[in-house]
């Protein structure tokens, strides 16, 4: 797997995403050692945001792709995004009836209806080109290269936006999108929005809070893949933020993600398990979730202490991850965050 939060979930999540559908469970506080609760992931709204009112793109631009390379946007009527982040900012920025494609990890409501021509870094330069775009919006981890060469090859501008890892990258991806679309106060608009949301919720953890030791494991039953993610895996910031620690990352684990073993359960002795919300599913839900062995023995798995949140917007750090750390926050603490 690559190192990058994108690149590290790309050849497994698109996989997840075609899974049923489930939820997770998160006893905390008080009523930790009580049978688990469910805990909806759809406390994340399944439909995005758009600031009021539609902006008016001033185009053409001239921009700096995240690869080094100068990017001019003549028009911005016809747009293809790679990602499921990416399509995100464009529908919160207000202009959602300009995207004419989706890839499989845009779950939100308001882009249900387009086509699905990308699976997160499988992309198909025909599926793309057939659709006539006039921008494409890709993550430096969208691939393959040659597929992208191709596109570029057919006259089509490619912006390329760095790679989320963290909160700190909310801002500077809805910035880098906005300038490309010739709509920079309303990405600035967006950033500050998004950030004051970031911090209410921060701001809300309750008094009690215990800083539970979370592991992030990603999971996939059908393929027997059990994973404990670390200093890499793109979740620390959220845990963080959530007063967490990463209990893979604070046991020395510093790639990406690392197979599950009894060992590795028990360095990091988890207080709290994060799960995305299929993924759980793909394993049988908690009851299946603590027969992976090391699981029931660690903290998080005598307590039923977890932590589920869907798919397609976890790791997204884009306009709903003031949702994503709620959610996280209410199911450590108990609807701690109001």
């Amino acid at each position: 797997m690559r190192t990058t939060l994108a690149g590290a979930l790309a050849s497994v999540l698109a996989l997840t995403l075609t899974a049923a559908g489930c939820s997770g469970s998160g006893p905390s506080g008080t009523d930790r050692g009580s049978a688990a609760k469910t805990a909806a992931a759809a406390v994340v709204d399944t439909r995005v945001e758009p600031l009021a009112g539609t902006p008016s793109p001033r185009l053409p631009v001239t921009v700096r792709s995240a690869d080094g390379k100068e990017v001019t946007v003549k028009n911005a009527r016809r747009i293809v995004p790679l990602s499921g982040s990416l399509s995100e900012i464009v529908f919160t920025l207000g202009l959602g009836d300009r995207v004419v494609a989706r890839d499989i990890t845009a779950t939100f409501q308001q882009a249900a209806e387009l086509p699905v021509v990308t699976r997160n870094h499988d992309v198909s330069a025909e599926s793309v080109l057939s659709l006539a775009p006039d921008l494409v919006l890709a993550e430096t981890t969208s691939g393959p290269v040659e597929a992208m060469d191709q596109i570029r090859a057919a006259g089509v501008p490619v912006l390329v936006v760095k790679a989320a890892t963290g909160l700190a990258d909310v801002g500077a991806r809805i910035q880098a999108v906005a300038g490309a679309l010739g709509v920079p106060a309303a990405g600035k608009e967006l950033t500050g929005r998004s950030q004051d949301r970031i911090d209410a919720v921060r701001e809300a953890i309750p008094a009690h809070a215990d800083h539970p030791r979370v592991a992030f494991l990603y999971l996939r039953g059908s393929a027997s893949v059990y994973l404990i993610g670390g200093a890499r895996s793109g979740a620390t910031s959220l845990i963080e933020a959530a007063g967490g620690i990463d209990a893979g990352a604070d046991s020395g684990l510093t790639k990406d993600f690392t197979a599950i073993t009894t060992e590795a359960l028990a360095k990091a002795a988890p207080d709290a398990i994060l799960v995305m919300s299929k993924g759980l599913e793909s394993v049988g839900g908690l009851d299946g979730l603590v027969k992976i062995p090391g699981i029931a023995q660690t903290p998080a798995g005598m307590e039923r202490r977890v932590v589920s949140v869907e798919d397609g917007v976890l790791l997204n750090y884009g306009p709903r991850t003031d949702q994503v750390l709620r959610s996280i926050v209410d199911q450590l603490y108990a609807g701690g965050a109001r």
